[in-house]
């Protein structure tokens, strides 16, 4: 069993994983949300998917802190889920999406951590930078989420939000706008913490492809030249 886990630990370790995480978060980005809307598949398979999510992130983590965290998380987000799904009148829904938030956030920084543990520089790496994009945008739907949830207001336009899982579709689609685009107007931010969430992740969408994906792309280029 020890083996098994340390080969699964090896592999996520590797940069060959990008790829992998790559597959799973371009399913999740563009994919679900139609699935979702539409009702092809069930909200608990969302949820399943950002579990597993976050269990990847256990280990992929290096440092054993970021690993206790990573898997207090992934507990916590369990029981929150059975909670919610056992028809039980406690529902903590709005702890479930900080605790999906939080976790998500860690997930990121694990990411970038990897993406820089050392000096090497090639195309994996450059797919692990897509990836913290795509998982940017996932942060971003979070956000928004709990925005709704506790102020009761958040996006607003040509949606009909239903306070459930399958506003998962608007929340990541918005997210995904505000991050590439200034945004299509069918869907705007509703009240100043809204707005200003819009802005910070159109920030991180200019700034973070000009400053960490050019780099890693001009690098690898470099290094590829050389060899």
């Amino acid at each position: 069993m020890r083996h098994v886990i340390n080969r699964v630990k090896d592999y996520w370790h590797s940069d060959t994983s990008f790829i992998t995480l790559l597959v799973m978060l371009i399913f999740m980005v563009f994919v679900m949300p139609i699935l979702v809307d539409g009702g092809i598949v069930n909200v608990l398979f969302l949820n399943l998917l950002f579990l597993t999510l976050y269990f990847i992130g256990i280990f992929s983590s290096e440092d054993k802190w970021n690993i206790y965290v990573s898997s207090f998380l992934f507990i916590a987000h369990i029981i929150l889920l059975l909670i919610r799904f056992d028809d039980t009148p406690n529902e903590f829904y709005l702890l479930e999406r900080l605790v999906g938030l939080v976790n998500m956030s860690l997930f990121i920084f694990i990411n970038v951590r990897l993406l820089f543990r050392n000096a090497e520089r090639n195309v994996y790496r450059v797919i692990g930078a897509v990836n913290v994009y795509l998982l940017f945008a996932l942060m971003g739907a979070f956000a928004f989420e709990i925005l709704k949830i506790y102020s009761g207001k958040s996006i607003a336009g040509n949606i009909v939000l239903n306070n459930n899982d399958k506003d998962y579709a608007s929340y990541v689609y918005y997210s995904l706008v505000s991050l590439t685009t200034v945004g299509y107007g069918d869907i705007y931010p509703d009240g100043m913490a809204a707005r200003m969430l819009s802005v910070l992740l159109s920030a991180i969408g200019i700034l973070y492809p000009a400053v960490v994906i050019a780099r890693l792309v001009s690098q690898t280029i470099v290094e590829q030249k050389v060899k």
